[in-house]
């Protein structure tokens, strides 16, 4: 995901979000990373990302951007990314939760706890 992030969102205005330097094949690679390199990519990627979303202007909103060399707008760019990386974190909670297997701790509301946490919610209104 972050090699995805750095391609689409480094010189968003103005290059092609699909740049040269991005293998996208090579990203479903299996990768030995260290947790420490994969958090540091992590951390990469939404930095581009969000630093990026903050120098827009509500003028950039409407301004045309390309992707693969599909023009959009860049409000519409902004959505198909924000819709696309939902589906990455799914994924990874899902492999999580096969990895760690009886030791996962929900990060919702516990099954079968969901009556109890509606009671206490509504009980505090």
């Amino acid at each position: 995901m972050a090699g995805n992030m750095l391609s689409r969102w480094t010189d968003f205005l103005t290059t092609d979000g699909e740049k040269d330097w991005r293998n996208r094949d090579k990203e479903f690679d299996a990768q030995p990373l260290t947790q420490p390199q994969l958090t540091d990519l992590w951390k990469k990627g939404w930095a581009c990302f969000l630093n990026t979303l903050q120098q827009l202007t509500p003028a950039d909103l409407l301004k045309t951007i390309y992707i693969r060399q599909e023009s959009m707008l860049v409000m519409d760019a902004i959505n198909r990314q924000l819709a696309h990386y939902p589906c990455h974190v799914g994924q990874i909670i899902y492999l999580a939760k096969i990895i760690k297997d009886g030791d996962w701790r929900t990060l919702s509301i516990a099954n079968d706890a969901s009556q109890q946490y509606n009671h206490l919610l509504f009980a505090k209104k």
